[in-house]
């Protein structure tokens, strides 16, 4: 089983986006998003680096501070 956390899009080119968790980024392919995207916004990203969902910010947000609570890390928005 997979846990997916949701990430922030910080740069957008082309087919590709650059996101960020806690702080850490990364280079993720676009190519399952099914509708554009916007800085910003937060994906969900399978293993293999493909963003698969977008995901509404209130949600996002809860998701993130709840998992930065189990975890100690602090969420920065």
């Amino acid at each position: 089983m997979c846990m997916a956390i949701p990430s922030r899009v910080v740069a957008l080119a082309g087919e590709m986006a650059t996101v960020e968790c806690f702080g850490e980024q990364r280079d993720v392919s676009l190519m399952l998003i099914d509708s554009p995207l916007k800085l910003g916004d937060y994906v969900l990203v399978q293993a293999g680096g493909f963003a698969y969902e977008r995901v509404e910010p209130d949600a996002a947000h809860q998701t993130l501070e709840l998992l930065g609570s189990v975890l100690g890390r602090e969420l920065a928005v």
